[in-house]
């Protein structure tokens, strides 16, 4: 609850209730299915974790993906393919 207040309803203004319920089931997604957690090796709760990258030259080469979420209030991050 701490969480959801902090990230999402302190910086936020709701307008009513169906934006207040929309904000929160956004949230919820977002907090359950790809925000790391700190957990054994920042592991999320309903996904295995994700192959290493082994190759020092990979790292270089990597190109990342940003989603926003709420207008920009939640963003996630993902490789590009």
């Amino acid at each position: 609850m701490r969480t959801c207040r902090h990230e999402l309803l302190d910086r936020t203004p709701m307008w009513n209730q169906r934006h207040l319920l929309h904000a929160l089931r956004e949230f919820e997604a977002f907090y359950n299915e790809h925000r790391p957690h700190r957990g054994i090796a920042n592991v999320r709760p309903q996904q295995p974790l994700p192959s290493p990258i082994v190759e020092p030259a990979d790292v270089a080469h990597m190109k990342v993906r940003r989603n926003q979420r709420l207008g920009g209030i939640l963003n996630e991050y993902r490789h590009a393919a």
